[in-house]
C-alpha cells in the first residue's frame, strides 16, 4: 500500500515538473528579449491599381529580402496599414514566425500608434510596414528623436528602433535589398 501511494506521488511530481516545463516556451523566451522595432516602407508598388496596388515583382523579392532578414529575429508581432502593399511585405516575415499581420490605420497620429505598441510590446521584435509619408513620423514617435524625410522613390530603408530597459531607444539605418530574378 506505501509503495502504491509513494509511485502516486513520485507520478504526480513528474505530471507537475512536465506542466512546469512544457509552460516555458519560446515565446515567454522571446518576451525577455529587449524591445526592436523594425519600421519600414513597403516594398516597390506594381502599376495594376492606383488606389491600392499589389507589390510588383521587384516588390514581392523584397518582401522575401526583409523576411529573410528577420529570420532569425524573435518576432512577437507585425504591423501594417489597411492597404495590400503594406501587408504583402509584412507577410512574408510575419508567416514565417508564425503570426498575423495586424493592420493599423494609415492616416493615424504617428505618436497614438507609437504610443499603443510600446504599451502592448514589452520585449521582442516588432515589425511595422507603413509609407514613405508616415514612416520618418512612426520611427520618430518611436525613439523620440528626429529622422530624415523619405523619398518616394526609397524602399530599401530599414529603422531599427531599440528599447532599453530604462525606456530610452535609439535608432540605427540600415538598408536590406533583394536580388530579382
Amino acid at each position: 500500500m506505501r509503495s502504491l501511494t509513494l509511485i502516486r506521488h513520485l507520478v504526480l511530481l513528474a505530471l507537475a515538473l512536465l506542466a512546469v516545463a512544457c509552460s516555458t516556451s519560446p515565446r515567454h523566451e522571446v518576451a525577455q528579449a529587449p524591445l526592436t522595432f523594425i519600421v519600414v516602407r513597403h516594398a516597390e508598388k506594381a502599376t495594376d491599381d492606383p488606389q491600392d496596388p499589389n507589390l510588383s515583382a521587384a516588390g514581392l523579392a523584397r518582401a522575401d529580402a526583409l523576411a529573410q532578414r528577420l529570420r532569425d529575429a524573435p518576432l512577437v508581432a507585425a504591423y501594417a496599414t489597411e492597404f495590400r502593399r503594406t501587408q504583402q511585405t509584412a507577410r512574408p516575415a510575419a508567416e514565417a514566425h508564425g503570426l498575423p499581420v495586424t493592420a493599423y490605420f494609415a492616416r493615424g497620429p504617428a505618436a497614438e500608434s507609437a504610443a499603443q505598441w510600446k504599451q502592448a510590446h514589452h520585449g521582442g521584435t516588432v515589425l511595422i510596414v507603413g509609407h514613405s509619408n508616415t514612416v520618418p513620423d512612426l520611427v520618430a514617435a518611436l525613439c523620440g528623436c528626429t529622422t530624415q524625410p523619405m523619398d518616394d522613390t526609397e524602399y530599401d530603408r530599414l529603422s531599427i528602433v531599440r528599447m532599453d530597459t530604462a525606456g530610452r531607444a535609439t535608432l540605427e539605418i540600415e538598408r536590406y535589398g533583394a536580388t530579382v530574378p
